[in-house]
């Protein structure tokens, strides 16, 4: 009983919407805070931002911005918006005005940036003063998740706790077993709601990215070059949603892992084979737990940013998810996974910008061939690369490789990238 209701949580702080590329948003949320707590004009901003924010901010548009990139616009974008309360949606209500102000807030040159060294992935500090006060706030860990606010250096709120461990529903006891007999036996009514959600906003984006030219329109580009059979169609879904997202395409997606890239790549090629195969809604609901539960576990140990790209596990959970529409038991979603995981594992990421559609579109082509392989009793075995006997095994390697192997690798690419 513990474990259903810890499973209902999870997906419910995971699929939450979000407008725009989660960092640039993550950003403008802090300014955006950080500005209501000044309670007046805003005259300077020095702003603190960890090498994965520097990463994921710089070549992607901020929507509700006329088509402005980067960390300052980002900045500017939360500071004019002042709508905190709507968090990943901070700047999904600026209006024309709005967009004016945050022009004429930048051409002030009154935003400073520099990177920020922490223990974090995810770390952002930004002060912003007026004539008679200054205000503070400190993010990290989540794209949500505030750590510090302050007025005049006084400290009006402090978690702690979370500076040790982050506040969210425990997950390191998930297993792909457990996944797979929460999907067979839950009660829909529990998450209908949120998963119809994910599967109305994030099919509205894919169709938005097949429909108008977006980034390098990798979407279209798949159906134009391959044709339309459902494999192709499934990638170009979920490379079209990313076209459209990483060029400030303004509607919002539902996220999973605080990736909207990862919230479409889960779950759209998913819904793609459902409506091409006539799936009943019921079929479709308990495969996209299975594809949104399984990328949330391979990303538990990965972590929210990282060298390693997360479209790979999205695109292992959407393979998953596929599977388990197709009547996949655990043996044959066990090994999908570790197919998946052994074909793709070696995508690193460079920053959130056009290219990620493209990234999706192999990531989820992994996920179907590691699927197609499984159903023809074909698998990579134990010893053969990062894959171990046992699917857990083989995900535990994968955070291993992330999170300490690929450290350096990290710090290599965002070097290069600030050179840029």
């Amino acid at each position: 009983m513990k474990e259903y209701a810890s499973f209902v949580k999870i997906l419910n702080e995971e699929l939450v919407p979000a407008m725009g590329c989660t960092e640039p948003i993550a950003l403008a949320y802090c300014a955006s805070l950080c500005a209501e707590t000044l309670q007046e004009e805003v005259e300077s901003v020095h702003a603190k931002v960890s090498g994965n924010i520097i990463k994921n901010v710089k070549s992607v548009i901020v929507p509700n911005t006329g088509g402005l990139k980067g960390i300052e616009a980002s900045i500017a974008a939360g500071i004019c918006a002042l709508s905190s309360e709507l968090k990943l949606e901070v700047i999904s209500r600026i209006t024309p005005k709005q967009k004016e102000q945050i022009k004429e807030l930048l051409m002030k040159n009154c935003i400073h940036v520099e990177p920020l060294k922490s223990r974090y992935a995810l770390d952002i500090e930004i002060e912003c003063k007026g004539k008679k006060h200054s205000a503070d706030v400190r993010m990290n860990q989540t794209h949500t998740h505030v750590a510090c606010i302050k007025k005049d250096n006084e400290i009006l709120f402090e978690d702690k706790t979370v500076q040790k461990k982050e506040k969210k529903e425990d997950r390191s006891w998930m297993s792909v077993e457990k996944i797979i007999e929460f999907a067979d036996s839950m009660n829909l009514d529990d998450v209908r709601e949120l998963l119809k959600r994910q599967i109305s906003y994030n099919w509205a984006i894919a169709q938005e990215g097949l429909k108008h030219s977006y980034g390098a329109n990798i979407g279209s580009v798949l159906l134009a070059s391959y044709g339309e059979n459902v494999n192709i169609k499934a990638r170009a879904y979920a490379a079209a949603g990313s076209d459209a997202r990483m060029s400030g395409c303004e509607m919002p997606v539902i996220i999973n892992s605080g990736s909207g890239n990862q919230g479409m790549t889960a779950s759209l090629p998913v819904i793609v084979y459902a409506k091409e195969k006539g799936f009943s809604e019921e079929k479709l609901l308990r495969s996209l737990v299975v594809s949104n539960l399984i990328t949330i576990h391979l990303k538990t140990g990965i972590g929210r940013l990282s060298a390693y790209c997360g479209a790979v596990s999205a695109g292992c959970g959407a393979g998953c998810g596929i599977a388990y529409l197709h009547g996949g038991d655990y043996s044959l979603i066990a090994h999908t996974l570790v197919n998946a995981i052994a074909i793709a594992s070696g995508i690193v990421c460079d920053g959130a910008k056009p290219s990620c559609a493209s990234k999706i579109a192999v990531a989820v082509d992994a996920g179907i061939l590691g699927w197609s392989m499984a159903k023809e009793g074909k698998e990579f075995k134990d010893g053969e690369g990062l894959v171990l006997k046992g699917v857990e095994n083989t995900i535990s390697n994968i955070g291993r490789l992330s999170t300490k192997g690929m450290k350096s690798t990290d710090k290599e690419i965002i070097d290069m990238m600030c050179k840029c």
